[in-house]
């Protein structure tokens, strides 16, 4: 059997109707698991769904607002319902926020940003804590994050300051419960073409700026994600956690 083999195994990608998590929900598809996307879009849910289905395995959407602890834990019971355990949990649904100057940024900005961005990964992992340690069979446990943990981003504090306690959130499980079997990682991409930066990648002095930084030259891609989620959900990442793991296409080393 392959390292990379996800046949028998369950999923959940939050923000998976789209952009990185989409590209995730492909690849763990692909790879045999079966999967649950959640989202805030019903129709984007559907269209990813209808997408998903072509690889054969068993696909479910749920509209979760990831903010709520009400809907998290009843969305993630109800994933476990309906497919029967969960092995892997994506907490990758995110929000950029207003762009405003930190010194312009509202509460109400600030509490939109990291009521997703924070408080929505916090409560989907800790969900999937209770499921796994429950099962007792260990699990593994990713949170996107962004290179903006590490690098300041102007209009983009709460964002920034979001991700970064992401991270630090992911080490913290790692110790805590590495004993249990269970696994926790970052993810940190760089540029990637999603909606959310749409409007940015229009600009043509942004596209020298960034691209000329970008050991690659090009925009990441949802589907260059694919591969880091089969690794991480699988028994070939069974010995890595408490990691963040940058998927920048060279943005950081050149």
């Amino acid at each position: 059997m392959s390292p990379f083999d996800l046949s028998g195994t369950v999923a959940v990608v939050t923000g998976g109707n789209g952009g990185i998590g989409l590209g995730m929900a492909e690849g763990l598809a692909a790879a045999g698991a079966d999967v649950c996307i959640w989202g805030r879009n019903a129709e984007k849910n559907e269209a990813a769904v209808a997408g998903l289905t072509a690889h054969g395995r068993r696909v479910e959407a749920m509209v979760v607002d990831v903010a709520d602890e009400g809907a998290v834990d009843s969305a993630f019971a109800a994933t476990v319902d309906r497919l029967g355990r969960v092995d892997a949990c994506f907490a990758n649904a995110g929000i950029i926020g207003s762009g405003s100057r930190f010194a312009d940024v509202t509460e109400d900005e600030w509490r939109a940003v990291t009521g997703i961005n924070l408080d929505g990964v916090f409560l989907t992992l800790r969900a999937a804590v209770r499921h796994l340690m429950d099962r007792g069979e260990g699990g593994s446990l990713v949170a996107t994050s962004s290179l903006s943990s590490v690098l300041g981003m102007p209009r983009g504090s709460a964002y920034s300051a979001s991700k970064a306690a992401v991270s630090a959130l992911v080490r913290s499980i790692a110790v805590e419960y590495g004993r249990y079997g269970i696994r926790a990682n970052a993810i940190l991409p760089g540029w990637i073409e999603t909606d959310m930066t749409a409007g940015i990648m229009t600009d043509e002095r942004f596209q020298r700026s960034q691209l000329n930084r970008t050991a690659m030259k090009r925009w990441g891609r949802p589907d260059d994600f694919a591969g880091i989620a089969v690794y991480l959900a699988s028994d070939a990442s069974r010995f890595h956690t408490g990691d963040t793991i940058v998927i920048d296409g060279g943005y950081l080393v050149d």
